[in-house]
């Protein structure tokens, strides 16, 4: 426990909240705080207002100003509806509200919905818990204005969120989310929230776009007659206590899997997560229950989806026919891949195709889609730009598939977010089409390595949390500014990138080039030898991350585990010479 004092500002904050229209329970547990000098709280609580980030507002659930509750949400809310209701003001706006299965998740809902409700603006409601993407589905189906899913996507289950989207059914980018901030800040006081609901305003929806969601889904299928061949392919899934539960079987049954077994276990709606310290696919430890049942059945394929379903993990027998957990880059590739092979197969490349990926996400993804003269765009990180590269193409050009290293991943364009119910199916499918030439899909893996270099890539995320940890983060990236590295990994540092100042600088020739891109505090490291790290605070959680990735050559299946093991050296020479290990 600190003894330290509060910030004036903090207190200034705490002051408010206490002399405001908040209610008792509220109050009650402030004062709790402050009686109990629990300033480093107070502080983490109070120092800021929640905002949007990569993916939304995202927090801890509690009291104050930066934590997600009543009145954060009641804000947000309210500031949106102001928004829409200016930018639209001669339609009957509409919004579509879903939630997944956290703590407070239908309850926050239900608010949200109430608010909106009572701002004139027509809501449509799920009737339980769905996943993002089909809340994504729905907003563009029901031609509605916008949509709010209640979500912390995959963080522990101290944690709640709100993402917001806009009529293209993406999360808001710029200058929307700013726009709507702006009007969250105007409001100065509580009492300007209209918590009042009117019911009139709120329609219940459910199985009937849930329909209409499968039927999308299924249109996306392009191997039906490997599907038919292999329907037996065992297939365990687990959605982590989360919505995956509800659509992933229902989906797999309807491309023609009849082998589904569910991980019992976590099928059990449980905002705790019991089975797991956290409900993160990217985690192995949250994949251990579905790894050992996949073991116990002798599975084809393992997959277990996040809370909210809109990311998921893998898992495939490797070389020596042990279960393996493929990381997000390698299942972005595979599945880049296989759909890009399977449209070319189908005579449906026509040169107007395309793929998106982060700039953080494998650049093996570049390579493939350049093989099949497909274009391939980079966006920042945040599925939202994919989703905004996808409205400004939509109807001059076709997205086959993309996706991005933390695990999330879209084929076709029924959504604008990614997708963990229709990634499934087609990861499923993948399988399928590969077994059914007698291939499992680490074989695929490795070809597709022997064709186009074997690429390696590594996540390390450093957690400092709370306001001196969010200030030790903009330090070690402004100290990455000030004094940038010219040699990691024993090859000299060619070009670095800002993407805060969108330059690109040329460490060689001191030239330097503007970044097309939004700016995003992201730095960029681009080696001699085709190594790439990428630095930046994560939008959604108290960490920085470094993304690191290395190639070279692969001759022979032979040799995949020796040049494996370079590979594994050399990225931890990079993240050690960046001082993240």
């Amino acid at each position: 426990m600190s003894t330290q004092t509060l910030d004036p500002a903090v207190q200034e904050r705490v002051n408010a909240w206490l002399e405001g229209s908040y209610d008792d329970a509220t109050k009650s547990e402030i004062r709790r705080m402050l009686d109990n000098n629990e300033t480093t709280e107070l502080t983490n609580a109070f120092y800021k207002d929640l905002e949007f980030g990569t993916g939304g507002m995202r927090g801890i659930m509690g009291v104050g100003s930066n934590r997600v509750n009543r009145y954060t949400l009641g804000m947000a809310t309210q500031g949106f509806s102001n928004y829409l209701n200016d930018t639209y003001p001669n339609e009957d706006v509409k919004v579509v509200i879903a939630h997944d299965s956290r703590n407070n998740s239908d309850v926050f809902a239900r608010m949200v919905a109430e608010v909106f409700s009572a701002n004139d603006i027509h809501v449509y409601f799920f009737e339980a818990l769905r996943p993002t993407p089909e809340l994504s589905f729905a907003i563009r189906e029901l031609n509605a204005h916008g949509g709010v899913m209640l979500t912390a996507s995959h963080n522990p289950k101290e944690y709640n969120g709100y993402k917001a989207y806009g009529r293209d059914g993406g999360q808001l980018v710029a200058p929307h989310d700013k726009n709507v901030l702006a009007e969250v800040r105007k409001i100065s006081d509580i009492a300007d929230i209209k918590f009042e609901p009117n019911e009139a305003n709120i329609e219940t929806i459910g199985e009937a776009i849930d329909n209409k969601y499968l039927d999308a889904l299924v249109k996306q299928s392009i191997s039906k007659e490997a599907i038919q061949n292999q329907k037996d392919l065992k297939i365990v899934f687990s959605p982590i206590h989360g919505t995956g539960g509800v659509m992933v079987p229902p989906a797999l049954k309807r491309f023609g899997f009849e082998n589904v077994i569910t991980v019992e276990e976590q099928m059990t709606i449980d905002g705790n997560f019991p089975t797991v310290v956290y409900p993160n696919p990217e985690e192995e430890e949250a994949m251990t229950l579905a790894l050992r049942k996949s073991a116990e059945v002798d599975a084809d394929l393992v997959m277990a989806t996040d809370p909210d379903a809109d990311r998921v993990g893998i898992g495939v027998k490797n070389l020596d026919g042990e279960f393996e957990l493929l990381n997000g880059n390698q299942a972005a590739c595979l599945l880049v891949r296989y759909t890009l092979d399977a449209w070319e197969k189908a005579g449906k490349l026509t040169g107007k195709e395309y793929v998106v990926k982060t700039i953080v996400t494998s650049y093996l993804i570049d390579k493939i889609a350049a093989s099949k003269n497909v274009e391939c765009f980079n966006t920042l990180t945040g599925f939202k730009y994919i989703g905004e590269i996808m409205t400004k193409l939509e109807g001059q050009k076709t997205f086959i598939s993309g996706g991005e290293e933390s695990y999330g991943y879209l084929v076709g364009e029924h959504a604008r977010d990614k997708d963990a119910v229709i990634s499934c199916a087609m990861i499923a499918e993948m399988v399928a089409y590969y077994k059914d030439q007698g291939v499992s899909l680490m074989d695929a893996l490795v070809d597709m390595y022997l064709e186009f270099g074997f690429y390696k890539e590594k996540l390390v995320a450093l957690k400092k949390e709370g306001k001196q940890g969010a200030e030790e983060i903009q330090a070690m990236l402004e100290a990455y500014r000030t004094n940038t590295p010219t040699e990691l990994g024993g090859s000299k540092v060619v070009t670095f990138k800002d993407y805060k100042t969108s330059v690109s600088k040329n460490m060689l020739t001191g030239e330097t080039e503007k970044i097309d891109l939004p700016s995003s505090n992201v730095l960029q490291f681009f080696t001699e030898d085709g190594s790439i790290v990428s630095a930046r605070p994560s939008g959604t959680e108290p960490k920085v991350k470094f993304y690191c990735s290395v190639n070279q050559p692969l001759a022979s299946k032979e040799d995949f585990k020796k040049v494996e093991a370079q590979l594994d050296e050399k990225l931890t020479t990079l993240l050690k010479d960046l001082g993240a290990i």
